[in-house]
Formats: structure tokens, C-alpha cells, sequence
């Protein structure tokens, strides 16, 4: 009984004897992650006046308080005399990643493409992109993948991996898409004529962009007609669609050639692959 009241006693004195370092500590802690919080709050001002996308402005928020909270809870620590508990702790801490690291390889790299892109990346929500076969809107990026949704509603999930590593796509980084189609008229048609007749008829469609202004060229000598490829572009950030704007080109086309007695071929007349103003 004797040994424990002793024990009780010592044990007691270093308590008092530390309590100084031991406050000092908490305090040291405390004014971290109070600082921790404050430069997230203000980093969210900041960032939300800016153009910075909102999941990057939350991880980089995150990563500044945890970065400090860590620091303080360290240095807090070596100010109690803990200064093996903390060493501990960090080899642990090593150990179990390094073991985590090789079990969960897959999402680990993952979510090390998804901290990547989150600071540099070719896309944004509301692009139109395409990576390993999949081509549709982005409708949300996370840390561990990309929601792609495809043209017939299809929500895809891409791993980020994937994305960060291969090639990738985007339709609409500037906002200008290339559409274009194809017209057969007859060989005693005078072609520079239709051209020229084309072009009247699509410059004033609701859509066509004048810069990069439309333009109509020969294309190729088929059997029975001459092709004629019409390119325009457009603007994906207003409030047209490609789609909408080629289907308006092609009808103007169309009866344009037709009240001007063109003869058109019947066996050509189709909507070719959309390109980017860059290729």
C-alpha cells in the first residue's frame, strides 16, 4: 500500500512539475489550428472570387489546415517532452503507409492522379471531353475518378488514373467547335457559283460564328458529282449546340442549291467527324 501511495506521490510531483510544458503544448496546438481554420476561411474568399474551380479551392484548403494541425500537434509534442512519442508516431505512421501503399496500390495511384489533376488539369465541369473511348460532358470531377455523362444519358465513372495517364480530348477548352458536311453536285454545275451560294446561305445562320468565318471547298471528284465540304464553327459557351447549328447549316445548303436549279446528289449528303480549331 505503501509503494503505491508513492508511486501515486511521484507521479503526481512530475505532473505538477510538467504542467507548465504541458500547457505550453496545448496552447502551442491550439493557436495552429486556429490558424489552420483561419487561413482555410480566408482561402475560401480568396478563392471564390477567382476563377480557381471549387473542388481544387477544397483541397488545397484542406491540405493547408491538416498541414498545420500536423505541425502544431508535432512541435506540441517536443514541447511536453514527448519527443520519442512523436518520433513513434511518425515512423508508425511511415510503416503503415508503406504497407497500405502495396495493398491498395490501385487507389492509391488514383487518388495521387486525382491530387494531380486537381491542381493542373486540361478539363473542367461542363467540358466536353473524350479519354479511352468514352466522349460526354463532365459532370463531376472527385479525387478518386472523373463522371463522364455520354450523349445517350449514360453517367460513366473513369478512374482518374486513367485519365491523368493517357490521352485526353477536350471539345471545348476555348469554347470553338468545327463542324462540318459534305454535298454532291453535278458535274455541269458551276461549282465556284455554289459556293459562293452556300455561303450567303449559312453566314446569317443564328450560331455561325464570322471568326473563324465559314468556308465551302472541293472536296473530292466522285463518278457521278463533285463534293463540296462546308466548315463552320461555333461557339459552345452561348447557348447553341453543334448539333442543332449543322442540321440548320445542311437544310440552308440544301435549298439554297435546289432554288438555284443545282442538281444534288443523291448519294452523298452526310455530316462528318467534328474537329478542334487546333487540329
Amino acid at each position: 500500500m505503501e509503494e503505491i501511495q508513492q508511486s501515486f506521490t511521484r507521479f503526481w510531483t512530475q505532473i505538477k512539475e510538467s504542467a507548465p510544458e504541458i500547457l505550453l503544448g496545448f496552447l502551442v496546438m491550439g493557436i495552429f489550428v486556429l490558424v489552420g481554420n483561419m487561413l482555410s476561411r480566408g482561402l475560401k474568399k480568396v478563392m471564390d472570387t477567382s476563377r480557381t474551380s471549387q473542388n481544387k479551392a477544397h483541397l488545397i484548403r484542406r491540405l493547408v489546415r491538416w498541414t498545420l494541425n500536423i505541425i502544431g500537434f508535432a512541435i506540441a509534442l517536443n514541447i511536453m517532452g514527448l519527443t520519442k512519442v512523436a518520433s513513434g508516431i511518425l515512423a508508425a505512421g511511415g510503416i503503415l503507409t508503406v504497407v497500405l501503399g502495396f495493398a491498395f496500390r490501385e487507389i492509391g495511384e488514383n487518388l495521387l492522379a486525382g491530387l494531380f489533376m486537381s491542381f493542373n488539369r486540361s478539363f473542367d465541369v461542363g467540358d466536353l471531353i473524350e479519354s479511352n473511348g468514352t466522349r460526354g460532358i463532365v459532370k463531376q470531377i472527385n479525387i478518386r475518378d472523373v463522371q463522364v455523362r455520354t450523349g445517350d444519358g449514360v453517367d460513366i465513372f473513369i478512374p482518374s488514373a486513367l485519365v491523368f495517364k493517357n490521352t485526353l480530348q477536350n471539345f471545348t477548352k476555348d469554347g470553338l467547335r468545327r463542324g462540318s458536311c459534305v454535298i454532291g453536285i453535278d458535274y455541269r454545275n458551276d461549282s465556284n457559283t455554289a459556293r459562293r451560294l452556300i455561303l450567303e446561305s449559312i453566314q446569317d445562320i443564328s450560331g455561325v460564328l464570322g471568326d473563324p468565318a465559314p468556308s465551302v471547298q472541293m472536296q473530292n471528284f466522285s463518278e457521278n458529282y463533285v463534293e463540296l465540304e462546308i466548315f463552320f464553327w461555333i461557339n459552345t459557351f452561348g447557348e447553341h449546340t453543334l448539333r442543332k447549328v449543322q442540321t440548320q447549316v445542311m437544310e440552308a445548303t440544301r435549298q439554297a442549291l435546289l432554288e438555284n436549279g443545282y442538281t444534288v446528289s443523291s448519294e452523298v449528303s452526310t455530316a462528318v467527324e467534328v474537329t478542334q480549331k487546333n487540329q
